[in-house]
């Protein structure tokens, strides 16, 4: 798969889960906690070999690679760890599950997973979710969410977007969104979730340029300035994701640091879900956009073990 040449972590070449597991095993072992072999280690091996790595420690010493690691370490970094040694796919799961179960409900969440993945993952995430939970996805997500922002969940929650490029509708989707929001007095909000929501991202980004030509306004901009709330949050981020999904993450990381404050369950959660996928692109997306380097504001960030195992999963510097 090409993309996946695009992350900053990659398998490792000489791999050995018994070896590896002894390691950790002797990281954990007495008094104190060796956070740097730890560290080193995890975010030096791919995702399916720290699973090989979770079934030798089970294996050889009896116990679970993840309890013990919970048990060694805290806050921040181990969020990190613990989100490191989860699948991919079951991280999403759990994920959306932690946003949408509990008092309120983290939408940047289900924004940020749902408007980015693949139709493939979003059907790969609803089938874990199902396994994991016994629960329905769409359902839980309905019940939790309200107006056209619901509707355009569930239309995401489909996977059924159109492919490729349909000629024919690139003008016509272009006006109907442009009679939708910019001529209209009030918005016809159905329109941009059902057109944004159901056709291919190759699609989109013609749509975006005959848009621009027509209305003399990016799509973004006229999304903010005809919606508001979760529903804005939500069209911005699929038409981000439409135009650069390493630019969308970029952004989404600068963000969630920003300002007072550091948002790192974000942070967390870019970082190792995009470790493998397309972090190498997310950085130069974030050069080009900010005036500094991803590895540069991480760093000046966070602190302790927790910044260490950020900065190698960032990858390097492009100051």
């Amino acid at each position: 798969m090409f993309q996946a040449t695009r992350g900053t972590v990659k398998p490792s070449l000489n791999f050995n889960a018994t070896t590896d597991a002894e390691v950790l095993y002797k990281a954990m072992k007495g008094l104190g906690t060796n956070e740097d072999a730890i560290l080193e280690l995890l975010t030096a091996r791919s995702n399916a070999q720290r699973q090989d790595i979770k079934t030798a420690y089970k294996t050889l010493f009896g116990k679970d690679l993840v309890d013990n690691l919970k048990g060694e370490l805290g806050g921040k970094f181990e969020t990190l760890i613990v989100g490191l040694m989860t699948p991919p796919i079951a991280y999403d799961a759990t994920s959306l599950r932690n946003a949408i179960k509990g008092a309120g409900t983290d939408e940047k969440v289900l924004v940020e997973i749902l408007a980015s993945r693949t139709p493939q993952q979003v059907k790969d995430i609803i089938a874990a979710y199902r396994q994991e939970y016994d629960d329905d996805l769409e359902e839980d997500i309905s019940g939790d969410t309200s107006g056209h922002f619901k509707r355009l969940l569930v239309i995401l929650l489909q996977a059924n977007r159109q492919q490729g490029i349909q000629q024919g509708t690139i003008e016509t989707d272009a006006q109907v969104l442009f009679k939708a929001g910019e001529q209209k007095f009030g918005t016809d909000e159905q329109t941009f979730v059902t057109i944004l929501g159901n056709r291919s991202a190759e699609h989109l980004r013609k749509v975006f340029d005959a848009y621009m030509k027509l209305a003399g306004y990016e799509m973004e901009e006229s999304i903010k300035r005809e919606t508001s709330g979760s529903l804005e949050d939500l069209l911005l981020a699929v038409v981000k994701c439409a135009r650069s999904v390493p630019a969308y993450f970029a952004e989404t990381l600068y963000y969630a640091m920003k300002g007072a404050g550091t948002d790192d369950d974000t942070l967390i959660r870019v970082m190792v879900s995009r470790s493998e996928v397309d972090m190498l692109d997310i950085r130069t997306e974030f050069r080009k956009l900010f005036a500094c380097s991803l590895f540069s504001m991480i760093k000046g960030d966070t602190s302790g073990d927790y910044r260490k195992a950020l900065l190698l999963l960032c990858g390097g510097d492009d100051a």
